[in-house]
């Protein structure tokens, strides 16, 4: 396959959101990237380098990339042609040289603001709805600035401005209480930095990001992977890779209350853009990868756990090694992915 070239054009269609690319004669393939925090970014750069060590297919070559939370800024990476070890881990020699790493670019400390913003936008619309609205825009003492300012250290210039491949990353806007896709023209232009670093905005952790005149949080408050997105493209994808980070098909044995929530908010939420996308493009093939038993093992109870990082990683790189290799989900990669 040869790298893809082509110019963006969205508009608002509902539900979706168009885009129209001169193509060559291969496989489309669409890479949905879902969110799941710091162990969620270190199992989409292991299951991404595993797919590409597997098939030899490069994920920057996807069609479209949409990414949230975690999600963003891996597909920020892949978009910089910086899905590596080196982006991840730097240069650290260890795995607690490595979790101090990724602890000084992710939790960047900040003076709690944004009281009124809270009355307003959050506690104001929970009491008359009592639901995740009481802590949107709450005071928080981190910043995913740092987050950032790792995009702008990994990609340089092109940080400031936007991919010339297609890629979308999700937000949510805290006003309006809705989802918006940056990278289509259903969105303000900004820097891919700053929408990562608002689509990352875990509400209660990290401070809402402002861009222009709104202020976002993390895009998985309305889905945690977006997959419906990829109906923008104006014909049909082949093949659409989704890799979900919070949606595991089984429950970890022992696990907290919690995870199961999110795993089944996770899990319904992608089913139900499953189904759409489906509808919309039948003979669209739709692989998903998950964390199993063994890579959720590490990953949980804490998802944002820096330490968990290095071990997500290498458990991932093993899982793939035999999800990849799975006769169903083999079929698939070198109908559409493997040369020749």
């Amino acid at each position: 396959m040869s790298p893809l070239g082509g110019t963006l054009v969205a508009r608002n269609v509902g539900r979706s959101w168009r885009y129209r690319r001169i193509l060559r004669p291969v496989s489309r393939v669409g890479l949905v990237l879902g969110g799941g925090g710091i162990t969620g970014a270190a199992f989409q750069f292991g299951a991404l380098l595993a797919l590409q060590l597997a098939t030899g297919w490069d994920p920057n070559r996807a069609e479209v990339v949409v990414g949230t939370s975690c999600g963003a800024l891996t597909g920020a990476m892949v978009r910089g042609d910086q899905l590596n070890l080196e982006t991840f881990v730097g240069q650290a020699a260890n795995r607690d040289e490595v979790a101090e790493l990724l602890r000084s670019r992710v939790f960047r400390r900040a003076r709690p603001s944004g009281t009124v913003r809270w009355l307003r936008r959050g506690i104001l619309p929970g009491l008359r709805r009592p639901d995740l609205n009481l802590v949107l825009g709450s005071p928080a003492v981190f910043t995913t600035l740092g987050l950032a300012d790792w995009v702008g250290d990994a990609l340089g210039d092109r940080a400031g401005g936007w991919p010339n491949h297609p890629t979308v990353v999700v937000a949510y806007d805290l006003a309006a209480r809705k989802r918006v896709p940056f990278g289509t023209e259903a969105a303000p232009p900004t820097q891919l930095k700053l929408a990562v670093a608002a689509s990352a905005a875990v509400p209660g952790v990290f401070q809402p990001v402002r861009i222009r005149d709104r202020w976002y949080l993390d895009g998985g408050i309305a889905s945690g992977t977006s997959l419906d997105l990829v109906l923008g493209s104006e014909s049909p994808l082949d093949l659409v890779i989704v890799v979900a980070p919070l949606a595991a098909a089984e429950r970890r044995p022992g696990a907290r209350f919690y995870e199961d929530i999110f795993d089944r908010f996770g899990r319904s939420a992608l089913e139900a853009e499953v189904a759409l996308v489906k509808q919309h493009w039948p003979d669209t093939d739709i692989l998903i990868l998950r964390p199993d038993q063994r890579v959720l093992a590490v990953t949980r109870p804490n998802p944002m756990a820096t330490e968990a990082a290095v071990p997500t990683f290498l458990r991932t790189i093993r899982s793939m090694k035999h999800e990849l290799a799975a006769p169903p989900t083999w079929s698939l990669l070198s109908k559409h992915l493997v040369a020749g």
